[in-house]
């Protein structure tokens, strides 16, 4: 390893975004089938046709209209760390095994709950720009009594009802609603405890149907929030001033991406770089969340929010 410096990203890239969707409520949204046209921005086409228009016997077709719309979408959330670690404790022969077992470890604990956040929050955006498709409410009006028909009537707002009939919508609710609807006496579903991603090494969470619309409970509240802050001097991320915290998320797979882009992960030995006599960690990230318009009449449609009422000071 000495003199030696390997970008670990290219080499193990696959395994390292295999890590973070395994770790991550927002797994069945990431996606790497994108064409880029740089180091940060992939290409994306919306196409929009007119209808039928009434035909004459007389002779002659009706012309329709065609609009293809191109559009840059630019990764900007753009991340890093480093860690030092001292030679002595790092045994030279394992080096290579040290450098996976940081990036698991950073990717569990650190990049998968700030992917949570990020998609969570960059969704519950897109909802609240829009009109008809985010509201308020207590979280204490979500009993047990009233949550069923509640989440029954998000399902049924505007356009979601497409993509719910399609099976490409996924709700997201917080424990205190998901508590509720464990015990609304309208629910015909268990509630189960279960794994997000495949492969049997995903996180556990609780997940039940409701017209046929998976409902996955995000156990670890402080990523469902509407807006963070991700520019702390500690790192990290935190609900940002103002911020309100998620009762209800919607969103499908078909419309919102979440396209990580690791750009680099270095691993420097000792005598390879001038901060010390230690191994040294360098990871940079990019990642964005993307809420695309639908292809009929480029509205964003797909999305909803429901946020408490009470918001972060």
């Amino acid at each position: 390893m000495a003199g030696n410096t390997v970008n670990y990203a290219e080499r193990w890239q696959p395994e390292l975004l295999e890590v973070m969707t395994q770790n991550a409520l927002c797994g069945p949204f990431v996606t790497t089938n994108v064409r880029w046209l740089d180091a940060k921005t992939f290409h994306f086409t919306q196409m929009e046709v007119s209808g039928y228009k009434n035909h004459s016997r007389a002779g002659g077709w009706n012309r329709g209209s065609v609009k293809q719309t191109d559009h840059a979408y630019t990764v900007e959330h753009d991340r890093d760390v480093e860690f030092l670690i001292d030679k002595a404790d790092v045994d030279e022969s394992n080096a290579s095994a040290s450098v996976r077992n940081i990036s698991k470890v950073f990717e569990q604990t650190q990049a998968a709950p700030e992917a949570d956040a990020l998609f969570f929050s960059k969704v519950a955006a897109a909802a609240q720009a829009g009109g008809g498709y985010h509201t308020s409410t207590a979280a204490s009006a979500y009993t047990a009594d009233a949550v069923f028909a509640k989440l029954k009537g998000i399902l049924a707002v505007g356009r979601l009802r497409r993509y719910r009939a399609r099976g490409a919508l996924i709700l997201y609710v917080s424990s205190a609603v998901m508590n509720a609807l464990e015990q609304a006496p309208e629910l015909t579903h268990t509630v189960e405890l279960t794994r997000v991603a495949d492969g049997g090494v995903g996180i556990e969470t609780r997940v039940t149907e409701l017209d046929g619309v998976p409902v996955m409970e995000v156990v670890d509240d402080e990523v469902f929030y509407d807006k963070f802050n991700f520019a702390g001097e500690e790192g990290g991320f935190a609900p940002a001033a103002g911020a309100h915290r998620i009762n209800v998320l919607a969103a499908s797979p078909l419309t919102t991406k979440l396209v990580p882009k690791i750009s680099s992960i270095y691993f420097f030995a000792p005598g390879a770089h001038p901060q010390g006599d230690g191994y040294l960690y360098q990871n940079r990230a990019l990642s964005d969340v993307f809420t695309f318009p639908n292809g009929k009449d480029g509205e964003v449609d797909s999305v909803f929010v429901d946020v408490d009422t009470t918001a972060v000071e």
